[in-house]
């Protein structure tokens, strides 16, 4: 394969991330995958010794045995897969919730690493060959893995029509659509030649603190919600719905385990009555 070298087995490769656009690029420069709602997991293989990793490199291979298992007995000596872990609903989305739910405790079958490209391979860097021999050469190992591949899915994408797949997959409910130059590296660091265009706008929030709840309501009253803007934590609001009771009795224990005495927002916010700061380790979507 182009663009390859040889190269031991990294602890670590950095992910590339995507840039949020409004519109999906046309042409046939581009790769185009679905968006999936679940965990960036990169996956290191070494002789069957197998770390599951998140984008920030903080080890999660406990959370997810079956993953963990399944790439264990790929037909690799060495590798490195970059993909997300999802929980993968009848109609055919993936959904965070549900994940959610898996990692605390809930059952799922249906839980699948969607495995979308290939860094590393038996003494070769991968990261320097083009976008599309390196998810030629993982749909390669996945299929040669037959049933053994178990949870671990390829990735598949469609050439071109970026604007016609993008609308095809709000339709079907999707949460959107991950663009890729189809001859670009992999670059561990955001960048234009990936981009992300979603059906739905979510946001993601550091959470700072919390209300104290009121009435009938049990655990907590409403998060108090923050996002980094030039190394501040700025105050965004109150998120307060949504939440089953059993939701907000598992996160008031969580909380009260981070509780500090200092706000930890930039400005102080305002109309949130006598609130609990907490320590902005917790982050909410």
């Amino acid at each position: 394969m182009a663009g390859t070298r040889p190269s031991s087995l990294p602890k670590f490769v950095p992910p590339e991330l995507a840039t949020l656009v409004d519109r999906a690029p046309s042409g046939e420069e581009w790769l185009h995958e679905m968006k999936y709602d679940g965990y960036r997991i990169l996956a290191r293989i070494d002789h069957g010794r197998v770390t599951l990793a998140s984008r920030n490199g903080r080890d999660w291979t406990a959370n997810f045995p079956t993953v963990t298992e399944a790439a264990g007995r790929l037909p690799v000596e060495r590798a490195i897969l970059d993909g997300e872990v999802a929980v993968l609903l009848p109609k055919g989305t993936t959904s965070f919730q549900a994940l959610q739910n898996f990692l605390s405790g809930a059952h799922s079958d249906q839980l699948v690493y969607m495995v979308f490209d290939l860094l590393h391979l038996n003494g070769r860097d991968l990261t320097g060959a083009r976008l599309e021999d390196r998810k030629s050469a993982l749909a390669a190992i996945l299929e040669s893995a037959g049933h053994d591949a178990g949870p671990l899915r390829y990735s598949d994408h469609v050439e071109g029509n970026g604007p016609e797949f993008f609308a095809q997959a709000c339709r079907l409910g999707l949460e959107g659509i991950i663009s890729k130059r189809r001859d670009s590296p992999y670059r561990g660091t955001r960048s234009r030649e990936w981009l992300k265009i979603k059906c739905v706008k979510r946001q993601e929030v550091v959470i700072g603190g919390y209300t104290d709840p009121e009435g009938s309501r049990v655990g907590l009253g409403a998060l108090l919600g923050g996002v980094h803007e030039d190394g501040r934590l700025v105050y965004v609001g109150k998120i307060g719905t949504g939440f089953s009771d059993k939701t907000l009795r598992e996160l008031k224990k969580q909380l009260v385990s981070l509780e500090q005495e200092k706000c930890p927002f930039a400005t102080r916010p305002i109309g949130v009555g006598r609130p609990h700061w907490v320590k902005p380790r917790l982050v909410g979507r």
